[in-house]
């Protein structure tokens, strides 16, 4: 499992785009499940765990509340080091993903690539495809990247030294920066810069242009947990907007949403139907998870 999985949130349709990606990524891409729980304040949801490239992702169907946006996105990375068919892959994918959706920089040659384009798909979530140098630094095919944009703008360094401040397995990568003649981008910001945190890349890119977006709970960052000191761990160095605090969801202080999850969960909400409903009964109550009351709940000591 994954340290740090994504987590999109769709008003009705994650099942379907979990389909329509694996369909669009093919290779070591499926759905590795479906979970449906009732009874909560949305209704009837169903929460999806699927992968693309091997990398996981989860989804949920749980209303209108929240709609995804680019300030969260995906980079996928075609390197010729590692795949002969690496631009024709990309073009093919390109493709899949742009029928239908919102073309956001047209797939074509950049400075900083001899293939790249940005695409939003049908389901509104946003790629950024790209032919990766092979000579440089080997990087995994998909790579969150987070886009710092209005109130949050100028801030992509120091969240990447916030975040590698607290997790391990860290380090700083490739780091590009705006010049004086980029503006309305402040000199030295990041333009891109790529990080590890556990042992997975993200990536931060610093954006003064005018957005009508920014960070919401549409796309979060789940972190899985192994114990409740884990738990106890992350929230506290990550919650910063006490409002945003509900059912292990929270929002840092730079906007972004996070889960903070018992790795377990995934078991907790695979039992019977009676287990689920218990565990999910006890969930709704919380904002921080205690897993010693999940697993109560689960073994029906509620």
């Amino acid at each position: 499992m994954q340290k740090i999985t994504p987590h999109l949130w769709f008003d009705t349709e994650a099942r379907e785009a979990a389909a329509f990606h694996v369909a669009a990524f093919g290779g070591d891409s499926a759905v590795a499940g479906v979970t449906t729980i009732s009874d909560t304040p949305s209704g009837e949801v169903d929460i999806v765990a699927f992968r693309l490239f091997g990398y996981q992702f989860m989804s949920i169907s749980a209303g209108p509340e929240f709609r995804i946006n680019p300030s969260v996105s995906f980079i996928v990375n075609f390197d010729p080091a590692q795949r002969a068919d690496a631009k024709p892959a990309l073009e093919n994918l390109w493709v899949k993903l742009a029928a239908g959706g919102n073309v956001l920089m047209p797939l074509d040659r950049y400075p900083f690539s001899e293939r790249y384009g940005w695409v939003q798909d049908k389901y509104g979530v946003s790629w950024q495809l790209i032919l990766t140098n092979p000579e440089g630094e080997p990087r995994p095919p998909i790579i969150p990247s987070l886009l710092f944009t209005n109130q949050a703008c100028g801030q992509a360094e120091a969240a990447m030294k916030f975040y590698t401040s607290m997790f391990r397995e860290t380090r700083e990568g490739l780091v590009a920066r705006y010049g004086h003649d980029q503006a309305p981008d402040r000199e030295g910001t990041p333009m891109f810069a790529d990080f590890m945190l556990q042992g997975q890349w993200f990536a931060a890119m610093d954006s003064a242009g005018a957005h009508e977006f920014s960070f919401n709970e549409a796309v979060s960052l789940t972190v899985n947990c192994e114990s409740q000191e884990e738990i106890d761990y992350f929230w506290g160095k990550l919650s910063a907007v006490p409002q945003a605090e509900q059912c292990g969801w929270l929002k840092d202080k730079f906007g972004v949403s996070w889960q903070i999850v018992p790795a377990k969960m995934g078991e907790l909400m695979g039992g019977t139907s009676e287990q689920r409903a218990r565990v999910t009964r006890a969930f709704l109550k919380m904002k921080k998870f205690d897993l010693t009351e999940l697993e109560a709940a689960y073994a029906g000591k509620e």
